[in-house]
């Protein structure tokens, strides 16, 4: 008979606080309260990049805390939850959608992470 492994298992992660957001068309986003210590470095990070220019280090800043905060995104009815098919709703949105999302996160972060700014 196989002897089995003692495995070591890891505790249980707590589930983070989220808060969501509704815009004037009913759509509703739902952010991540809180990041780990080292999801804000890899961001931090990311802004030090010398190489980039302004515009790609903005892009790329947005696109990270979408990727890492947007825990779903309610959009006429249809719920997405699929990290994948978020940021590729995000890429699609129209200019005013991008804004509305932006701004609401840079509130969020203002608020709840302010160990970004």
């Amino acid at each position: 008979m196989a002897k089995k492994r003692n495995r070591k298992r890891r505790p249980a992660r707590a589930e983070t606080p989220v808060s969501a957001y509704t815009d004037t068309e009913g759509n509703r986003l739902v952010l991540r309260q809180a990041l780990s210590p080292g999801t804000v470095a890899k961001i931090r990070e990311e802004m030090a990049n010398q190489a980039a220019n302004v515009d790609d280090i903005w892009q790329r800043r947005t696109e990270l805390l979408f990727e890492r905060l947007v825990v779903s995104w309610e959009i006429a009815g249809l719920g997405l939850d699929d990290q994948a098919m978020l940021l590729g709703r995000y890429r699609m949105a129209d200019s005013e959608t991008k804004r509305w999302v932006r701004e609401t996160i840079a509130g969020h972060v203002d608020r709840f992470i302010p160990e970004l700014d």
